[in-house]
């Protein structure tokens, strides 16, 4: 059976797992509660890496990556630097042409400074560096990132184009297009395009030591546990290791990542978008709502619980 298959096996199970199971039906409640008033669309899904429990709320559904797209790109480095393709080493230079305003540090340094790829991963993991996402996406390419996620069987997981930060929407960079984000369809997702299971997948990988290697895996979950953004995901828990990346828009927060609870690793992916005020504080409604549905899920499948919701 397919993994589709897998999904749609499980979905037709749900009113038979409520039934049955009063405690996974709690935290279907406490998750439903809790977005009952909220002023936006929430998707989700969230993962007890270690004893399977598993819950989703819309989780195929395709969304705004916003910065969470830059986890499949860091992965794409990992690859290609273990095919030979490239070396984390090299040394990428920084150009006033490719500096782009939102979060980062690399629009203030000078043009001509020059870090390797490593470097520059860091920065577009841990600061969430848009000038560096888009200087490491001239390197390796959009639609390598694409090849390598439709040969680990995701079909949403997509990079449409560089970050433009205050350019012109109507005239974006022609080289910074993939063949994804040239079809017209594709443009309202930005630069980015998956679904919370799909991100949930690709955590797993990582957790597992599935994703290039062991070595590589590591490195890379460690490069996500160096995350600065702690408005979101596990903002209110304490003496707990987090490995994520979060993203945000206008209308819209997301963060995919690993909590490391006593009871289990708990992988999960969440997505609020269509909120109806811009709002740049650590207080924003989407943030503050994903970190009361982390604490949740964490505290829900943080046990022997075996069920599944979509």
């Amino acid at each position: 059976m397919n993994w589709r298959l897998l999904l749609a096996a499980q979905a037709s199970s749900l009113c038979l797992l409520a039934q049955t199971n009063p405690r996974a039906n709690a935290v279907d409640q406490r998750v439903r509660a809790k977005i009952e008033n909220f002023a936006g669309h929430v998707t989700l899904y969230a993962k007890n890496l270690d004893s399977g429990a598993t819950y989703a709320l819309r989780a195929d559904d395709p969304v705004r990556t916003a910065s969470t797209i830059k986890l499949p790109i860091m992965i794409e480095c990992f690859a290609e630097a273990a095919e030979g393709k490239l070396k984390l080493s090299e040394l990428l230079t920084l150009t006033q042409e490719e500096k782009v305003s939102g979060s980062g540090i690399l629009e203030d340094l000078s043009p001509g400074d020059r870090l390797p790829i490593r470097d520059m991963i860091d920065l577009m993991i841990v600061l969430s560096d848009n000038t560096a996402t888009n200087l490491i996406l001239n390197r390796i390419g959009g639609n390598a990132v694409n090849e390598r996620m439709a040969q680990l069987g995701l079909s949403q997981t997509r990079v449409m184009r560089k970050i433009l930060g205050d350019r012109n929407e109507l005239k974006p960079v022609a080289s910074g297009i993939t063949r994804e984000g040239a079809k017209p369809e594709n443009k309202k997702w930005g630069i980015g395009r998956s679904s919370p299971y799909e991100m949930a997948i690709l955590l797993e990988k990582l957790y597992r030591g599935e994703l290039i290697s062991r070595d590589a895996s590591r490195e890379m979950i460690a490069i996500l546990k160096k995350q600065r953004d702690q408005d979101g995901m596990g903002r209110a828990m304490k003496d707990v290791e987090i490995a994520h990346k979060s993203g945000a828009l206008d209308a819209l927060r997301s963060d995919v990542g690993i909590i490391y609870t006593k009871r289990g690793a708990i992988a999960m992916a969440i997505t609020v978008d269509d909120m109806p005020e811009p709002n740049w504080t650590p207080d924003n409604p989407g943030d503050v709502l994903i970190s009361s549905l982390s604490e949740i899920l964490a505290d829900g499948l943080g046990s022997n619980l075996q069920a599944q919701y979509r």
